[in-house]
């Protein structure tokens, strides 16, 4: 898989047999229905220098040619505010996100979301991106956000989400000591109605799986890494609040305490996936931030 400043991506056909260009995209490249559509409708895929429809028998060695880059717009308002970038290319680009910050725009958040910054940063770099959020976080979760600058690096990286090269996990300060030293909660979690955002262990629900590691304990509380092999809205604080281990802070799902922390301690510290073009390993990492040390050093006097 090559590709160049032009940001053209280059594909060198390996088949022993003639195969449907479509069907090599699908099966072989692992390209998603949706993404193979959109690319043959605008006209941005060439084999060997030529345009050709998704019909076409591919050979061995042929060149298969594909433009990312296209003119997009989205209804999200620019909004100059500070990022902490932690890593950026072409293709993708990952924030530190703060504590407070909606990650997209809402009826009640029209304003003052990563979104808006995002987009902001996008147009003054002269960059045709717009918002691919790869995955999300609540408002007062903190930490890394991974957006695709592209539909390709977005269809790689929902695509790799579903497998175990994609790590996600987080620090979070938990109530109690927790008995195990290491485990897995695998409980489903389900939606109880459209009215509420609030999430119950229920076996309607879809299965969940969180694993854990107590990194700390403290006087009747640990400090836990927690890796998720699913990504349910809410899954690490349903699954350890269900353990009675509720995270410090969290309103929903435990209680309000704002004499320890004005929010849930949850930190999205740990990020490893393959790139979308290259598939070299990217692994980056974000300190915890000050109001969860803060809280550490409460807990430790």
């Amino acid at each position: 898989m090559l590709n160049n400043k032009e940001n053209i991506l280059r594909l060198k056909v390996k088949i022993e047999e003639d195969i449907k260009l479509s069907e090599y995209l699908r099966c072989n490249a692992e390209f998603s229905s949706r993404f193979i559509r959109k690319a043959a409708r605008d006209g941005r895929i060439k084999v060997n220098n030529e345009k050709v429809n998704l019909s076409y028998k591919l050979k061995d060695k042929d060149i298969i040619e594909i433009k990312i880059d296209k003119e997009e717009e989205q209804d999200i308002i620019p909004e100059k505010m500070d990022l902490e970038i932690v890593y950026e290319d072409e293709d993708i680009i990952v924030v530190n996100k703060p504590k407070g910050m909606v990650v997209h725009p809402t009826k009640r958040h029209l304003n003052g979301t990563l979104s808006n910054g995002l987009l902001y940063y996008f147009k003054e770099k002269n960059e045709n991106s717009i918002v691919r959020l790869v995955n999300r976080l609540d408002m007062d979760t903190s930490g890394l956000i991974l957006v695709a600058k592209n539909a390709f690096s977005h269809m790689a990286l929902a695509r790799d989400m579903q497998k175990n090269v994609f790590v996600k996990s987080y620090l979070a300060i938990v109530h109690g000591n927790m008995k195990d030293n290491k485990g897995v909660i695998d409980k489903p979690i389900y939606r109880v109605g459209e009215g509420t955002i609030k999430r119950v262990i229920d076996d309607r629900g879809q299965r969940s799986v969180t694993r854990f590691e107590v990194i700390e304990r403290y006087n009747d509380a640990n400090l836990v890494r927690l890796t998720l092999e699913t990504g349910r809205t809410h899954q690490i604080r349903v699954h350890l609040s269900s353990i009675g281990h509720p995270i410090f802070g969290d309103a929903l799902y435990g209680k309000e305490e704002k004499e320890y922390i004005e929010r849930q301690a949850l930190h999205a510290y740990k990020l490893e996936f393959p790139h979308p073009k290259s598939r070299k390993i990217i692994k980056l990492e974000s300190d915890m931030p000050l109001d969860m040390k803060s809280l550490i050093d409460k807990l430790k006097s």
